[in-house]
């Protein structure tokens, strides 16, 4: 039995067209604005605390833990915003 589709891509494809035109695709990212600097997301977020995000490993480290600030894959967000963009807190060096 031969697809009009083409195989397995062009009828993942379709199912997602018909998931989106179904009203699945309504799904709202929360904004995260990553800073270089500390200061930076300080002066952003003045009511809030600035922790260092990780994005390979998805977490996020607060000040006066081992990792904080340090890494390629990261920058300084507020900590609300990591928070609500699903990112979790490691619990590398807290005690």
């Amino acid at each position: 039995m031969r697809s009009d589709f083409g195989g397995g891509l062009g009828r993942t494809a379709l199912v997602v067209a018909i998931m989106l035109g179904a009203g699945a695709g309504e799904v709202s990212a929360t904004p995260l604005t990553p800073f270089r600097y500390e200061a930076q997301a300080q002066r952003h977020c003045p009511h809030d605390k600035v922790v260092w995000l990780d994005f390979r490993k998805g977490v996020y480290y607060a000040r006066g833990q081992k990792r904080y600030g340090q890494g390629f894959d990261g920058s300084f967000v507020c900590l609300g915003e990591a928070r609500e963009s699903r990112y979790r807190r490691s619990l590398l060096g807290l005690r």
